[in-house]
Parts: C-alpha cells; structure tokens; sequence
C-alpha cells in the first residue's frame, strides 16, 4: 500500500475513535454507529494493507499487488497498532449492544497483544512484530505465492492481467525481505541454521529451467471459456516472460542469499529467550497464541500432566490390538510394517476421501446448524515436503470450496492409523467446519468472520479430534492408538516448545522426547520440532484451547444436567467466530444463563 493510502486508512480509523470518545466528552459512549464505522474502518485498513488477506477471502480489489513489506512499511503498521491500542484502551462501551461490545472487546484484545509484541520485538531496528521471520521452512513467499495463486480468481482477461501484475511485484517483495533478514543478521535475531536448512531445497521449485514448470504457470493451463484464443496466447506468452525473467531470477537470490549468507550466519542455538527480546520476547509469544497469561513454567507442568494421562491411555490402546511387546517395540511396528501404508497417493486420498464421507453422516448429531460451504480432499504440493497436513480456507461468496491437503509426498511416513484423526481436525468437525461456520454469520461485524486465534480455532480441531469417539470413529485400535498419538502430541507440544524457549533444552532432546511418547515417526517428530524451533509458542495454544473447550463443555453440562443439549452447546462455541478464551468463556457463561432461562 502507498504511504498516502496507508496515511488515510489509519486517520480514517483514528478520526472515527477520536469522535467516539472525546467529542463533545471525553466520558461519552460510543455509540452503535460509531462502532459499526470504526469496525468497517478496520476492516477496509486491513484489506489495503494485507492484499494477499483480502485474495484468499474473496475480495478481488487487490487481486494485482503484494502487500508491502519494506522496513518502512513495517514501522508504519507498528505505529498503527499503537495508536488503535491508545484509541480503544479509552473507548466507552457501556452503550453498546453486547454483540459490538464484544467486537470491541475482540479488537481491543489483538491491539493490546500486536502491540505488546511489537515492543518485544523493540531491538530490531524496525521493532515491530509483521511477518517475522520473512522467509522458514514454513512459510515464506516460496510457498506462500502458489497457495495465493490457488486463491486467485481466474474469470477473465482483467483477472489474468491483474495476476501478472502481482507477480511482477514478486522480486521487489524478495528484496524486502532479503533486507529485513539483513537487519535481524545484524542484530543477532536469526532462525536456527539447523531448523531452517531446508529452505534452499524448498526453493528449487521455483527455480525453474522452464518458465511452465513454475507453480506460478498453473493458471495459464486451465481457460475460462470466456477468453478467447487470441488472448489466451498473449497471455500465456506474457507469463512465461514475467517468470523466465522476473520470478526465477529473484528466487534464485533468495536462494543464493540463504545459502551463502543467511545459513553460514544463522545462531546455532535453539531458544527464543536468548534472541535480543529474551524470556519477554518468548512470553509475549506465549500470551499471543494462547490468549491467556500463563507463563512457561504453568504451560510445562500442564504437559507434564498431560503426557502422563494421555500415556496410561495408549498403553491400554496397545493391549486391545493384542501386541505382544514393549511400547517401542509396537511404535516400532506401526511406524515400519508394510501393511500400515499405502504405495500410491491416489489410494490415500481415495482412503481420506471415505473417511471424510462418513464424518459428513454425523454431523447432524452433533450440530445444530452447518456451514453451507463444501470442501474437498487434495494432495499437497510436491515442494511443501514433510511440512504437515493442512486446511485451505474457502470462500463462499464466490463458491471456492475449502480443501483438507493430504501429504502424499513420502507414503513411507504417513500411516494409515493417523487419517481418521487428521481427517476430524483439518476438515469436518474442525477446521473447514469452523472457520465457513464464520464466514456465513452475517450479523457479525466483516472482521470478526475471519478474525484467527490460534487457541480457539487450533483448540477446536483438537477438540474435534475428540469427537471421534461420539461419532463412532477409532473403532479400530489401531485408529484409536492414533488418535492418542496425536492427543499424545498435542500434549508433549507443551513441553517441548517450553523445554526448547525456556529451560534449555536441545534440539535432539526434544526430539527424542516426541517419538518416545507420540508413537510418530522420528521423520515426522523431527519436522515437528523444527517447527516449534521457527515459530515459537504457537503449538503450545493447542492444548490450552482444547482443555477451556472441554471445560466449558462440562461447566455447560453440569448446570444444565438433562437438558444439555450438545448440539445447541457447539452451534454457541462456534458461532461468535474466533475468539480469545477469556471473551470465549464469558460467551458459554451467558449461553448457560439464557439456556435456563428458556428452560425454566
């Protein structure tokens, strides 16, 4: 976004909250169509300033840009978030209906944490909490771009042109983030060389000798009707040229730099707290994806106790499959026999494509309203490698489905007891089910229905997980072992990424933990570690959000008795959309009231 559109967007915001609460009074509420202004101000800064956000939604007005991530732009977006917080931290809302108070509520809580971030993140010379790290294993615009481009509209020739367009931004978002990189060098705030040295592999997909072997080409296979043949070669053509001699070219230096600067220069330790922001930074984290202000050690023990529940239960699973042997010898068993894979990708997601059928059955049982949005099961692109399963979001104002992303890429490390679990998490009841579930509330403010707290909606799928049980899954002992395995992770998650950012431990200790007690595979334990090494705190939210969830359910089913009414009790978690845990349970406590009121 240009500084003058940037500038306007934040005094729009800023001039709607300045006349809520100091005009005529300081004291004056703000009123219903104040807040309604200042969510749809939000909302529309949000856009401009996120484009790549606004693509996978289903706006198209910034179809033809990337969004900007210049130090500059960076330190504009920190000033933004520091004066929403100021702004919001003196609202009145007493006026207000609970619905906005509690959007008010929700935007004040991320201005408050991306605010209290960004002062964690003070010593790098930009300070601010925006994309960080600009390029990882997970994530980057090597990978990003192509899962944009699956987002992107194709309907006509403007779209095609816009498209070129944002691709042509393509070298001048790399050297952004080639700078940025340089700064965090500078300062000492690196990604771990060992955790982050797949990248240059990941980034040979984009290096490509021919302009059609680039992910980015897909679009320039498949015509809408509407185009003509004319256009269609002169479109074609125009890519090919943008990619050979735009796109490649820049990828390329981002892969020279990561390997011939970034990697030989990347810290060798593993901890979040000895980067320049120490244990403030790594609890600031901590307190972004949990929503909550539980600190390193609370979290520990949490998986502490945890692990220990969750292994008395897979013991008992290994009993009911008759083994006979040791734990490890059955996790060795699991993870190596034949019988316990499949040989063709095909056949798994025609295996994911069942499972997800069945599940569909079910949910009227537990529901008392579904999304209308479909979603489907596909394979994950070759150049992800052994990053983890996935849900792509979609979109139902122009009818994209949403899509569970299978891994097929090495069949040798994903078995058959992990799918009914994975299934119930990245699609139905989890996250297809809950994130399309918000995008159809329509009395909810735009914001609010595509709002992310990864403790509510990460606590959810592992919630859904749960179901599986109700809903007559994990018969198979097998497939119950799984689901514990995957609990089982959930769990060590909390102790291991603590272990790791808090309390010394490395990174081969932690693995070793993992595969001892999930009964994964060291492949897939390794990549998982990695990842708590890159993001930190993040898989910590997992656990906490699903314990609030399943306390709620039996804090709900405890006052209610008899007439607790599951369905109408999941329609109530989901149907605020994302929320912070504290707003969460505030919600379930007012639920239960007018529940017995309607009962009485």
């Amino acid at each position: 976004m240009s500084v003058i559109r940037f500038a306007a967007a934040l005094m729009l915001t800023c001039a709607v909250l300045g006349s809520a609460v100091a005009q005529p009074r300081a004291s004056a509420p703000i009123t219903t169509e104040q807040a309604q202004a200042l969510f749809d101000a939000y909302w529309e800064w949000a856009l401009h300033e996120y484009p790549e956000f606004a693509t996978a939604i289903g706006d198209h007005r910034y179809d033809d840009r990337l969004g900007d991530q210049s130090a500059a732009a960076v330190a504009r977006r920190k000033a933004y978030y520091a004066a929403l917080r100021s702004q919001l931290d003196g609202v009145d809302d007493s006026a207000l209906p609970p619905l906005l108070r509690t959007s008010l509520q929700v935007l004040r809580q991320r201005a408050r944490a991306i605010d209290r971030l960004n002062e964690a993140y003070g010593r790098l010379p930009f300070g601010a909490f925006d994309d960080w790290p600009p390029v990882s294993q997970m994530d980057g615009i090597h990978l990003g771009l192509p899962q944009l481009t699956a987002s992107s509209r194709f309907t006509s020739v403007a779209d095609y042109e816009a498209y070129l367009a944002r691709l042509r931004a393509v070298p001048s978002r790399i050297r952004d983030q080639i700078e940025r990189m340089e700064v965090g060098l500078a300062a000492g705030w690196t990604l771990p060389g060992e955790a982050a040295s797949g990248v240059p592999k990941q980034l040979d997909a984009q290096v490509v000798a021919d302009p059609r072997d680039s992910p980015e080409f897909g679009p320039f296979r498949n015509w809408p009707p509407e185009i003509e043949p004319a256009e269609r070669e002169r479109l074609s053509k125009a890519a090919e040229a943008v990619i050979r001699e735009q796109l490649v070219p820049a990828f390329r230096a981002l892969q020279r730099f990561y390997v011939e600067r970034y990697l030989p220069a990347a810290r060798a330790g593993v901890d979040a707290s000895s980067l320049p922001g120490g244990p403030a930074y790594y609890q600031a984290l901590l307190d972004w994806y949990t929503t909550t202000t539980l600190t390193a050690r609370e979290i520990h023990d949490l998986g502490l106790r945890e692990v220990a529940r969750i292994d008395a239960a897979m013991e008992a699973s290994v009993a009911a499959t008759g083994f006979k042997g040791t734990r490890a010898e059955f996790q060795h068993y699991t993870t190596s026999d034949p019988k316990f894979f499949y040989t063709r990708p095909e056949d798994m997601l025609a295996g994911y494509r069942d499972i997800a059928k069945r599940v569909d059955a079910e949910l009227p049982r537990f529901f008392a309203v579904l999304p209308r949005l479909p979603y489907g099961v596909r394979a994950m692109r070759p150049e992800e490698g052994d990053n983890a399963e996935h849900y792509s979001g979609g979109d139902p104002l122009t009818g994209r489905a949403g899509y569970f992303e299978a891994n097929v890429n090495d069949l040798r490390t994903r078995p058959r007891w992990t799918m009914e679990t994975l299934v119930l998490h990245e699609a139905v009841p989890g996250h297809h089910l809950q994130t399309a579930r918000a995008q159809e509330l329509g009395d909810l403010p735009r914001f609010r229905r595509f709002m992310w707290f990864t403790a509510f909606g990460e606590g959810w799928a592992l919630y859904a997980e749960s179901l599986g049980d109700e809903m007559g899954f994990y018969k198979d002992p097998y497939q119950k072992f799984g689901n514990l395995s995957f609990e089982m992770l959930r769990a060590c998650r909390l102790v291991v990424d603590t272990g790791l950012h808090a309390f010394g431990w490395s990174r081969a200790r932690a693995i070793d933990y993992m595969v001892e007690h999930s009964g994964l595979t060291r492949a897939d334990m390794t990549a998982e570690v990695d990842r708590y090494i890159v993001v930190p705190g993040q898989a910590t939210a997992y656990k906490v959000g699903e314990l609030k969830i399943k306390a709620l359910r039996a804090r709900a089913r405890a006052a209610l008795g008899e007439r607790f009414d599951l369905r109408r009790f999941h329609n109530a978690l989901i149907d605020g959309g994302a929320l912070p845990l504290e707003v969460l349970e505030a919600q379930i406590d007012d639920w239960i009231t007018s529940e017995r009121s309607a009962l009485k």
